[in-house]
């Protein structure tokens, strides 16, 4: 059986009438629950089980990335519907779905062609003459696939239109295909946000000290100064560049602190305990990028707080942080940053601190591995 436009859609009614707002991820120490968050010891274990068929049938079905900008799992379950030699019928019923189940279906379908499936191959290019989402699959293979898999279907990209012909021809296949009105304005031919190129450091500092200047102006004032070197006079003024309404940071003001790097760690210590949200995150990721080691108890806190609360939302840049000083510090600082930094690795649900946990193990001497809950096998099972 393959794809088929309404083939499957009673299936996933039902699907949707079963899912409740009750689910929550399995147990980490699980084969389910390491499934569900992508982990590679999930697809060592897979391997043998007689309930991991279903296990990984769910993970298609439902998407179980908590940021889907951040995880990707379509290489993940790919390799192991291949290892397992699953059915593929779940992936079809999704091509019938949404937008957003369409587009994950059909990222894994084009790996597993890639990797020989036949099957895999003709679904998709049955979808793209006949499916209601076929522009996105139909990009979607063109970058994923050899051109002679999909250059024959220019014939059918012409005969089906899509009422938005002048939002293509902007990658492939288009391009190659030359159906459209040429190709779209470079990103660097569009005309920039800067200030007037006259303007001094120093008048773009007095810009954004005077209280009566416009948000636009002083968002063109920050833009300018994030492409110039460091500037210590920003630093004093950073609390203080808010919007009009007093309740958010300006646009772009994080860009522009960047290049300071070590010269805000001072203030940014000082930025952490400010209880204005984006401030204490602003100044958390000057500490994380430059901080010393006295600022590793703030990061291991700031870790650990966002453990507690599963926060799973930025942890990333914590972990990095902690991760970096590496070997530098005192033992017991050492092993309390590796337990904390490899615990958001094996329990989060995003993939965010994974590579901050191999940097830190990376940087710690093998001896200490002993010494943490952590088994020195276990990072390597996670990279295979």
């Amino acid at each position: 059986m393959g794809w088929r436009s309404g083939g499957f859609s009673e299936m996933l009614r039902a699907m949707s009438d079963e899912a409740t707002d009750e689910w929550a991820y399995a147990p980490v120490g699980s084969l389910e629950g390491l499934l569900q968050r992508g982990r590679g010891l999930g697809a060592v274990s897979a391997t043998g089980d007689p309930t991991a068929g279903r296990l990984v049938d769910d993970c298609v079905r439902r998407d179980c990335r908590w940021d889907s900008q951040v995880d990707e799992r379509h290489l993940y379950l790919a390799r192991l519907i291949r290892d397992l030699e699953l059915s593929l019928e779940p992936l079809f019923a999704l091509l019938a779905g949404d937008e957003d189940d369409c587009e994950r279906a059909t990222r894994v379908l084009e790996l597993l062609a890639l990797s020989g499936s036949v099957e895999a191959r003709q679904v998709l290019r049955s979808y793209v003459c006949e499916g209601e989402h076929w522009v996105d699959v139909l990009e979607s293979v063109a970058d994923c696939w050899p051109v002679e898999w999909w250059d024959d279907l220019a014939g059918v990209a012409r005969s089906r239109p899509t009422g938005d012909e002048s939002l293509l021809w902007r990658s492939e296949p288009w391009v190659r295909w030359q159906l459209g009105p040429g190709s779209a304005v470079p990103c660097g031919d569009r005309p920039g946000v800067g200030v007037e190129p006259g303007l001094s450091t120093r008048q773009l500092l007095e810009v954004l000290a005077d209280p009566g200047a416009a948000d636009r102006a002083k968002v063109r004032a920050l833009h300018s100064l994030a492409g110039r070197p460091p500037e210590p006079g920003l630093i004093p003024m950073v609390p203080s560049l808010l919007t009009a309404d007093g309740e958010r940071p300006l646009p772009l003001l994080s860009r522009a602190v960047g290049p300071l790097g070590a010269l805000a760690v001072p203030a940014a210590r000082e930025w952490v305990t400010d209880t204005r949200r984006w401030l204490s995150w602003t100044g958390m990721r000057v500490l994380a990028e430059h901080g010393e080691a006295q600022d590793l108890p703030i990061l291991i806190g700031e870790l650990s707080a966002h453990w507690e609360a599963h926060d799973w939302c930025g942890p990333d840049r914590r972990a990095a942080g902690v991760a970096r000083f590496g070997p530098g510090l005192p033992r017991r600082c050492r092993c309390c940053g590796l337990n904390l930094v490899h615990d958001m690795k094996k329990r989060a649900v995003t993939v965010e601190s994974r590579p901050a946990h191999f940097m830190y193990v990376s940087k710690c001497p093998r001896t200490e591995l002993n010494h943490t809950h952590m088994p020195v096998w276990h990072g390597v099972i996670e990279m295979a």
